[in-house]
């Protein structure tokens, strides 16, 4: 059996998240870690893997034309958007009621996936690269601990959602009358609407990691989440990207060599070939899910030497935080096998 340490030296090892360091090197040095980890732990890793599996599978599925439940909510959800007044005409809205149905149809058929097999696999993460903790803490408890903020998580992205549409609803209002061109409109909702989810899922998924890491599930794991991220939230954009870019390059994969093979051939039940194509292509969804949970260990690891350098002014209630040179240094992953 294996067990990883991390191993932080701020005497030895080059400085990583230092002020002066570009969001660009740090980042692909956070990268080239994790990829380092994954590779040098494979057997441990591609098991956790499979344990994703079915949650792969099953989000491939529902996000491809295989499954049509989708078409509903989009009728139902196009309206409720007439009722609440927004423009049938405007593209944006069209768009947005198109990706909302298939994300909403997406999360619900996955969600007991979610909470049992995705938990289970970034549990096991967790636990190898958790080694502040002697003995390392069960796998039931860092489960337990992950589950109540995954939850938690789930109701803060449909908080951000329905934020985003209330503040889309009154500034569509307010810019009509002003006769703005619906091109601006679309460009600037659009990318108001991406920055504030993405800021939510990068602090919901580092909530996750640190309620795995610390034992501590729950809304408090969320908070401690806002305040360690804090002067981070591009390093943690630029990590999510090529993360997310990768999954959706392989959601693509799926729907051409898999829905589309499927389609073109007109048959009842899908062939063999493709069953084995189709779960290959999962497996590599799973293996970049065990990436993504990695890198986020590697990243709520430095987070956390900062965390620990920083002052606590009890009297004042808040945070202060100390200006220091060294403030985050290096995580290196290295194995060690147990006796």
């Amino acid at each position: 059996m294996h067990q990883i340490y991390l191993h932080i030296n701020t005497t030895t090892l080059i400085h990583l998240f230092r002020p002066r360091t570009s969001t660009m090197g740090t980042t692909v040095q956070i990268i080239r870690t994790s990829i380092h980890t994954f590779l040098h732990h494979y057997n441990f890793f591609s098991a956790a893997a499979i344990l994703a599996l079915p949650f792969s599978a099953s989000l491939l599925l529902s996000s491809s034309s295989l499954l049509p439940d989708s078409l509903s909510v989009h009728s139902r959800l196009r309206l409720l958007f007439d009722a609440a007044g927004f423009p049938p005409q405007s593209e944006f809205f069209s768009i947005l009621n198109l990706k909302l149905s298939q994300t909403i149809t997406s999360s619900i058929l996955v969600l007991p996936f979610t909470l049992s097999f995705l938990l289970i696999a970034k549990a096991s993460v967790i636990q190898s690269l958790n080694i502040r903790r002697k003995p390392p803490p069960s796998l039931v408890r860092i489960f337990i601990s992950i589950f109540e903020t995954q939850i938690w998580n789930t109701l803060v992205i449909i908080s951000a959602n329905a934020t985003c549409f209330w503040v889309l609803f009154i500034a569509f209002n307010c810019l009509e009358n002003l006769h703005i061109p619906s091109l601006f409109f679309t460009v600037v909702g659009g990318i108001t609407y991406s920055i504030i989810i993405a800021n939510a899922l990068i602090m919901c998924n580092l909530a996750l990691i640190l309620s795995g890491m610390e034992l501590n599930g729950g809304f408090i794991s969320i908070l401690k989440a806002c305040v360690m991220i804090r002067g981070r939230t591009s390093i943690a954009l630029s990590l999510a990207l090529p993360i997310n870019m990768a999954l959706a390059g392989i959601e693509a994969l799926f729907q051409f060599r898999v829905v589309k093979a499927y389609s073109d051939s007109g048959m009842n039940k899908p062939t063999s070939p493709m069953v084995l194509e189709g779960l290959f292509i999962a497996y590599l969804y799973s293996i970049l899910i065990i990436i993504d949970a990695i890198t986020g260990c590697v990243f709520f690891k430095s987070c956390k030497i900062a965390y620990d350098q920083n002052t606590v002014d009890h009297e004042a209630g808040r945070i202060r935080f100390k200006e220091e040179d060294d403030e985050f240094a290096l995580v290196k992953c290295v194995a060690k096998e147990l006796p």
